[in-house]
This record gives structure tokens, sequence and C-alpha cells, in this order.
């Protein structure tokens, strides 16, 4: 029998974003995955920028961005007829990794991230997490062997696993956590649903073609959705020489030849995979069973419209590992563990529903394409001017939505302290900073032009405005006596108000995530540190009233 604390069933971006944040903090795990080996195929394309700032703190942002997409590459949205020879519909410009970087630099008001997004492909990003984890001394890495069946117990779980020779072995792990996708055999074994919508069935391509990208005449980009009756869209890969193109079609034999009809030009270049796929949009009935936890595409379908499909499950990762960390390490309440679906499965529910209305805004510019578009007659330059108005408002909810990447809030969490008022706006598309209980603490730079989120480590910090107060001595002491990792920070700065938002203290989580605010502490300095390590909380909800007095809040 093998034994592991943490099995991480599934090998994607998911199961390797959570195998190194348990490494962070201490915690060693066994991910196993029934691929023989890394795929070739490109599937999620883009970190977003909450990503990033979860890369970062793991020092992996810079190595990303080396082997992504380079940093002068715009990441323009395309809306042509036809093909990618003639003048587009619709150009949505949007701003490279630098341009980002340089703006993120001058602009200090709490609206930027701290990383912008990046650009790369699946099939790099992989590679790279697993060499992270495996460098850590934290994590074994075992592909070709496949999940078979498992049971649990009071203490953990014991999992019969399968190799590429059908030789068996048994696990014996305290938790086991299903990050193994869509088909997911640990979601299976549990019984639990997967529920919404099936939409589109399409084709997917993945050509190699290394003078394209340089050749193409309306310019460099991303995405180039072609206004057509078969929804066709190519997607530039991070190296700048591959392509994938998704389309609905009849056949495989259909795509290479939309490809060269899209390029327009003669070109050499070589057909590397097609496959069929359905685009999905639903969501687990629940998260976890007992020692048996659910992450990323096992416990949500989100389609790559809008990009939160890695993305939502990479926060799941990172939700995930501190509150495992703190059950494993004896400081963490029945509520800590408790509160990951309680926290990610609204999330989950939100990814999905932005998507979806992506998803319908693109659907609604493509339903005015009508054949008479590619004619040079009045006719086809009046469907064109009927399409550029819908395309031009409808397909930005596939690519402004830095408010849904994020503005998400853990709100209602037995491990939240919440304050009265309603708080953010959490659906908006679009990004108002905020440190209400629940959200992502705001970046700001300081006055000694470091970041803010570098000086918070992987423990609850307390931030304070000048000297801190007496009674932060009474929080440390009751946040030790619950074996909680706890530290203080002072907030000097004049660029920190947006993050303070008239409060001298503000508690932040170890995921960045605001626990607790207020003016001063309350008396019962305690609670505080019992609600946030959820083991005071029980069954109630605990707010604070106008007074900044904590009582129990109702449902």
């Amino acid at each position: 029998m093998t034994e592991a604390p943490v099995l991480i069933v599934g090998g994607g971006p998911v199961g390797l974003t959570l195998s190194l944040e348990l490494a962070a903090q201490g915690i060693k795990s066994l991910l196993i995955d029934k691929r023989p080996a890394m795929g070739h195929l490109p599937k999620m394309e883009r970190c977003n920028a909450r990503t990033m700032e979860n890369f970062r703190r793991l020092g992996l942002a810079d190595r990303i961005r080396s082997a992504g997409l380079p940093g002068n590459v715009p990441m323009d949205v395309f809306v042509c007829v036809e093909s990618i020879q003639r003048p587009p519909l619709t150009h949505h410009r949007y701003a490279s990794v630098d341009a980002l970087k340089f703006r993120g630099r001058t602009v200090n008001d709490g609206t930027m991230p701290l990383e912008p997004y990046q650009l790369v492909s699946q099939y790099t990003l992989e590679p790279l997490l697993r060499d992270a984890a495996l460098e850590s001394g934290q994590v074994t890495v075992e592909f070709g062997h496949e999940l078979v069946s498992f049971v649990q117990d009071h203490d953990g779980v014991t999992a019969t696993v399968r190799n590429t020779e059908g030789v068996e072995k048994t696990i014996r792990s305290e938790y086991l956590i299903g990050c193994d996708g869509g088909n997911s055999t640990v979601r299976a074994e549990l019984g639990i649903e997967l529920r919404g919508d099936s939409l589109l069935e399409l084709r997917q391509a993945l050509f190699r073609c290394d003078d394209l990208f340089e050749r193409i005449p309306i310019g460099p980009g991303r995405h180039y959705h072609v206004a057509d009756d078969k929804a066709s869209f190519l997607i530039v890969q991070d190296d700048l020489k591959h392509f994938s193109l998704h389309a609905i079609v009849d056949s495989d034999e259909d795509m290479p030849k939309l490809f060269e009809e899209i390029v327009g030009m003669p070109i050499e270049y070589e057909t590397l995979f097609i496959g069929r796929w359905t685009q999905r949009l639903m969501v687990a009935d629940k998260y976890q069973d007992g020692r048996v936890i659910l992450a990323g595409d096992s416990a949500h379908l989100v389609i790559p419209t809008g990009g939160l499909g890695m993305n939502t499950g990479a926060g799941d990762a990172v939700d995930l590992a501190w509150k495992l960390a703190g059950v494993m390490q004896g400081w963490g309440g029945a509520d800590l563990l408790a509160s990951y679906e309680a926290e990610r499965r609204p999330v989950g529910v939100r990814a999905v529903s932005a998507s979806r209305r992506a998803s319908t805004g693109r659907r609604r510019w493509r339903s005015a394409w009508r054949p008479e578009i590619v004619e040079d007659t009045p006719e086809g330059e009046l469907a064109r001017i009927d399409l550029i108005k819908v395309a031009d408002g409808e397909q930005r909810w596939s690519n402004d939505l830095l408010g849904i990447e994020l503005g998400y809030s853990y709100r209602g969490s037995p491990i939240i302290i919440d304050a009265p008022g309603p708080g953010p706006d959490t659906d908006s598309f679009s990004y108002r900073s905020s440190s209400w209980p629940g959200s992502r603490v705001p970046h700001v730079w300081l006055a000694d032009h470091s970041a803010l989120h570098d000086h918070l480590g992987r423990t609850f910090t307390l931030l304070h405005r000048g000297a801190a107060p007496a009674s932060a001595t009474g929080l440390a002491d009751a946040f030790a006596e619950f074996g909680v990792p706890f530290a203080m920070f002072e907030v000097d700065s004049p660029s920190a108000e947006v993050v303070l938002e008239g409060h001298d203290l503000i508690l932040v989580r170890p995921d960045l995530h605001v626990a607790w605010r207020g003016i001063e502490l309350p008396e019962d300095v305690k609670q505080i540190a019992a609600v946030v390590a959820g083991v005071g909380t029980g069954s109630t909800p605990i707010s604070t009233n106008h007074r900044g007095e904590l009582v129990a809040r109702t449902r």
C-alpha cells in the first residue's frame, strides 16, 4: 500500500495547481493521471488576471510569460467576413501584456490587477506546472495511472489505481481530490450529478503553419471569428505557429478545407488533430462528500466563451489548498473545509452564468448572418451593416469581463464575518475594487513601490493603518491559541486608502480574500479567530452590526 497525505486524480492545470498550492503550505501530495503522457491539444488558452496573480504567489508568473505568447503581441479580436484577407467587420483592440504591465505601474487606484492576463496554450502550461511541482519536492507525479475505485472511512480514503500495464496498487490518503475533468471517475463513484445545458456540437482542428501569423493582412490578434453559418472561430496559439479552428461542419475532412478558405491565400501547413466536442454549461450538485472533494471540470463545465473554465478551476485549487492545509495541520475546524463548497460552488454557478451570457451574445450576432453578406451589392452592404451593429456590442461579453474574473465574493460563507449593507455588485462584468468581506483584497503599489499582495503570506494577516491597536495583541493571542498562522502588516501608504475604504483594520485570509474589516476590533476578538478558522460558528453565520459588534447573521 502506497501512502500519500492527499491523492489528486487528474494532472491537468487544475490538479497541478492544487499540488503546487499544497506544496507551498508544506502538504505532500500524489498526483495521478490516466493519460500515458501530457496532451498536445490547446484546450484552454488563457490564464486570466486572477489566475496570474495566484501564479505570481507561487513564483511562476514570469516563467509562464516566458513560455507563453510574447508580451508585445496585441490580444485583438476580429470579426471577419469569409476570410482574414478581407477588412474586418469589427475589430476590438485589446492591449498586449507589455502595455498592460506599463499601465499597471502608472494606475494605482485598485482597479488594475497585479498581473495582467497571459495567453498560454494548455500543452505549454501543463509541462511547466508539472516541472514546478516536481521541483517543490512535495509532489509525486504518476502519469499512466488510472483510478479504478475508492472507499472512504472516518480517517481517510483507500483507492485502487491501475497502470497502463494492468498492474493495480492501493493508495491510502487522508483526502482524495477529483480534478479529473467532465467525465470524472471520482464524481461518478460518488454518484454526484452534473446539471445544466448542452449547447453546440463542434469540431476542433489543430494546424501548424509557421509563417501564417506574420502574413495575416488584417493585423495581429488572438481570435478571428468568421461571419458564416458554421460558427467558425480561429484561435492563435502561444507560439504563433499553431492555430486551432472550431466550426460546425459535417465531417473531419471539411476542417482543412475550411481552414484554407478562412486563410484565403496559399500556405503550407500540417494538420495535427481533428476531433469533436460539445459545449456544456453544467455545475455539480455538490462539491464534497466526506473526504472526497471535486475541483475544476469535475465540478463545473464552462464553455471556452469567456475563458472561465480552467481559471475557475484554478480558483477552486487556491481556495481548497489552504483549507486542506489548515485541517491537516490541526488548526482548521469543521467549518473550514465545509466552506469550500459554500464558497466555490456559487462561483462555479456564476462562471456558468457569465459564460452563458457571453455565448448568447455571440450567437446573437451570428444569427444576423445572411448569405448575401459576402456579396459586393447593396444587399450585401446592408447585411454587413446589420451584423456589425450587433457584433460590436455582443462580442464584448466574451472579452470584457474583468469584474467576473476579479470581483467574485465569498459573502455568505460560514468563515466570513460579513458587514451590513448590500455590498458590491459581484455579478458585474466591470470590476469595481472593494475590500468588502468576502472580496479579493485590491492590488495597490505602496510608497516603496512594492505590491501590497507581495507582503501577504499564506497566513491570516491583519492590515492596520498606523500603529497596531493594543487590542491586536489579543487577536494575535487568539489565533495562537487555535494554532492558526497569523501576521500583522502596517499599511502606511496614501494609495492604501482604496483598500482600507475608511476602515483602520482589515483581516486578510491566506488566499487574499477579506475575512473581516472594521474601524476597531470588537471586544470578543477570540470569536473572530474562531469564525475565520472554522472552529467557532457551528451552523450560525456571524456578521457585524453598524456599531462593529459581532452578531449572529439571519439567513
